[in-house]
């Protein structure tokens, strides 16, 4: 009884430590801030700047992990409304931590139009205030920042709903512009 008592104690102290040990990054750009810029390879590899997007808003969602169900259904929103959000004047990019291989596959096998773009370092995310360190691995956590044509943030989603984030994006889309 004593050696369960001892383990679940130590399994307590470990839990405790690596709580304390996750690391939040910093804020999200604010509205009307200039984006921070990247530079990153999209799934096919060719490197995707900021300032691609120039000229055009750009809907920049950060998601944690291909091919799981909510990523899945999230990128498949996106992806089932892309012509009217392409028709709205705006580019669709998605980034989390995965790998560009990664990143191939989920596209393919979900009919992905659109680029998912490869941030390893977590230094993007980080700088856009998203990048969840936990140790062991990290993630970017689920936000959308909808950029204008010059480059600044002129919205930034953080409570998504799967289902009607699309909808909210279009919707800000029309109205914004």
């Amino acid at each position: 009884m004593k050696w369960i008592l001892l383990f679940v104690a130590m399994m307590a102290m470990v839990a405790l430590f690596f709580w304390y040990q996750i690391e939040k990054t910093g804020d999200q750009p604010k509205i009307g801030q200039m984006a921070p810029p990247f530079d990153l390879p999209d799934q096919n590899g060719k490197m995707r700047k900021l300032e691609d997007f120039k000229g055009k808003w750009l809907v920049l969602y950060f998601y944690p992990k291909d091919d799981t169900p909510i990523c899945t259904k999230e990128a498949c929103a996106f992806r089932d409304n892309y012509a009217k959000i392409r028709a709205a004047g705006a580019e669709i990019a998605g980034i989390s931590v995965d790998n560009t291989t990664s990143h191939a596959k989920f596209a393919a096998k979900n009919h992905l139009p659109f680029f998912l773009l490869s941030d390893q370092s977590g230094q993007v995310a980080k700088a856009y205030g998203v990048l969840e360190n936990l140790i062991l691995f990290k993630l970017a956590r689920r936000y959308t920042f909808l950029i204008d044509p010059k480059g600044h943030v002129a919205k930034v989603y953080d409570k998504i709903q799967v289902y009607a984030h699309v909808g909210d994006v279009l919707n800000d889309l029309k109205s914004i512009r």
